[in-house]
């Protein structure tokens, strides 16, 4: 197994190119099962949850090729609507092809993505909203079995909350259903609207992009013409990237970048003391006279994302006071507290507030990765830190992150990946 070898308390500088986001690619390629042609996406990262997804598609009977971050996928020749346990349990996100699978085959079977490190995240929302939309579902060995023989209908759709894969099902669903379907309390994250446009690219009739309130009206199982589909920066990716620059004090300058995705966390940077500079596809970050303390409260988008809070933690450990983190969309998104404490944090826990005490001396530890943001933020520690830092599960960060040690040694980090 691979583990990050990291020397700590080394200044960077120079550019890192940002990939693609991961959590715009998994929707779009699930979205190539409702392709009637052969599909290309370009900028998709080359990280494990891609690979999965591709691998998905592949085990139910479509063709696919991937290199030079671009994905050919031909979805004519599916010949199963079975997603099974093996591929579904190393990545919740698999649960995309439920809605696509249903509004194209009018069946399906999907494992149960099952539970999270991070916390519980229930399908129900999903499974719910098909029903309104004509299906019949049923839970059967660990598997949701969906039927509607004679396609989906189009329906209105209320969100009792916020889910952007909920969301992105029930388009992916509405998008082949017959007639018009309403989502109220649609998720608004810039990974959705992208797999809106493309879907309206395609085809689709849809009204209210990027607002609470979306409309669709589905072409009754006429499968759609894609075009070619270049997929939008990973906000999250680029936010951990400044979050380097910020906890080593280093001035570095992010490429392929959409600034207007990252307005919240670059407010936070702001209110931390550090510089910044933006045009339309780059940020420079500049290291901060006196760190100053924060408060964050993690919300959907265009709020604070939840994704980014684990690397603001392992930050908010140098600023010069007392820190506050609330998450308020996991119950279970401070694991990496325990760890970060291996470095010398002093962070107190009540209930979902983080209290983190700083600034503090970080020394160099073997921690341990729960989950993928939480394997960032003891990255970023181990930059900060005096001496070595071991960072070991780091299969969680290959789910996310393209070559992030090849991306922070180019900026002069020591960072090595090694075997176990």
């Amino acid at each position: 197994m691979d583990y990050l070898r990291i020397i700590g308390n080394q200044r960077l500088k120079g550019e890192v190119a940002i990939s693609g986001a991961k959590n715009a690619a998994l929707p779009l390629i699930a979205a190539t099962i409702l392709a009637k042609n052969e599909v290309k996406i370009s900028n998709l990262p080359a990280v494990q949850d891609i690979k999965t997804l591709l691998k998905l598609l592949e085990n139910l009977g479509a063709s696919h090729s991937f290199r030079d971050n671009t994905a050919t996928i031909d979805t004519s020749s599916l010949a199963s609507t079975i997603a099974t346990y093996d591929i579904v349990r190393t990545m919740r996100a698999s649960i995309l092809v439920l809605g696509p699978l249903l509004a194209r085959f009018g069946h399906c079977e999907v494992s149960l993505p099952g539970g999270c490190a991070i916390g519980q995240r229930p399908i129900d929302l999903h499974l719910k909203a098909l029903e309104q939309m004509g299906a019949t579902i049923s839970i059967k060995s660990g598997y949701v079995i969906a039927e509607a023989p004679q396609g989906l209908h189009g329906a209105r759709i209320i969100f009792d909350k916020v889910t952007v894969t909920g969301t992105e099902n029930i388009l992916m669903a509405a998008a082949l259903a017959k007639g018009e379907t309403t989502i109220i309390n649609a998720a608004k994250e810039p990974e959705v609207i992208q797999l809106c446009e493309e879907l309206q690219k395609a085809g689709v009739e849809i009204e209210g992009i990027g607002q609470n309130e979306i409309r669709i009206v589905g072409t009754d199982r006429e499968p759609l013409q894609f075009l070619d589909i270049h997929v939008i920066p990973d906000r999250i990716e680029a936010g951990t990237y400044l979050c380097a620059g910020a906890i080593t004090q280093s001035s570095i300058t992010l490429q392929n970048v959409n600034p207007h995705h990252l307005e919240a966390v670059l407010v936070k940077f702001q209110q931390m003391g550090y510089g910044l500079d933006t045009d339309e596809t780059s940020i420079t970050i500049h290291p901060a006279s006196t760190i100053t303390p924060i408060s964050i409260t993690t919300s959907e988008y265009p709020g604070f994302p939840t994704d980014m809070q684990a690397q603001f933690m392992a930050l908010s450990l140098l600023a010069e006071g007392t820190s506050i983190i609330e998450e308020r969309l996991f119950e279970n998104r401070f694991m990496h507290v325990s760890e970060l404490r291996r470095f010398g944090a002093d962070i107190k826990l009540k209930g979902n507030i983080a209290t983190i005490i700083g600034p503090t001396k970080l020394y160099g530890a073997d921690v341990m990765a729960t989950d993928l943001r939480a394997s960032s933020a003891l990255v970023l520690a181990g930059l900060a830190a005096q001496g070595q830092t071991n960072v070991h599960r780091i299969y969680h960060l290959d789910r996310g992150y393209e070559a992030i040690e090849k991306k922070l040694g180019a900026l002069g980090a020591k960072i090595f990946r090694l075997r176990e």
